[in-house]
């Protein structure tokens, strides 16, 4: 069953517009990426994919908006799944820095891949209006870091 309100949605401000179209982007996206069968928490995704580069942890809690202990024991539980590991930080030899494994760049490529598919999916918007709406999003997003960091974004 499908529900069409989109004469209503019309009839409302674009800033609603905007809202209600962000907020079903988000259920729909959230939806597909619990379909997606991999063997991997939502938390553990999100740090294989914000590791696109060797990171010690602090700036691994900092760019997920989480706290030390949570980084801790994800990397803990990705390491013992063989997605990364720990290495040295050759800037400084007391420090940790996390590096994905062979394996975990695999499950980086293939989440970056299939959420760029679920993406377009779930919006149905082509190349350039991807690139525009992604461009509004940054900024957006970056607004939203600049004036306090949302509760749900801290999880």
């Amino acid at each position: 069953m499908t529900y069409d309100d989109s004469a209503l949605v019309r009839r409302l401000s674009p800033e609603m517009q905007a809202m209600m179209g962000v907020y079903a982007l988000y259920w729909k996206l959230e939806e597909s990426f619990a379909a997606l069968e991999v063997e991997l928490s939502h938390q553990e995704c999100h740090m294989v994919i914000k590791l696109d580069e060797p990171k010690r942890m602090g700036v691994l809690a900092a760019d997920m908006l989480t706290v030390p202990s949570t980084i801790t024991s994800t990397a803990d539980a990705l390491e013992q799944a063989g997605y990364l590991a720990r290495q040295r930080d050759p800037a400084d030899r007391r420090a940790w820095l996390l590096v994905l494994t062979e394996k975990g760049q695999d499950m980086r490529q293939m989440l970056v891949l299939e959420a760029g598919a679920l993406f377009h999916r779930a919006a149905g918007l082509d190349a350039d209006e991807t690139a525009e709406f992604a461009r509004l999003a940054r900024k957006i997003r970056e607004n939203i870091m600049k004036t306090g960091i949302p509760e749900g974004l801290k999880k």
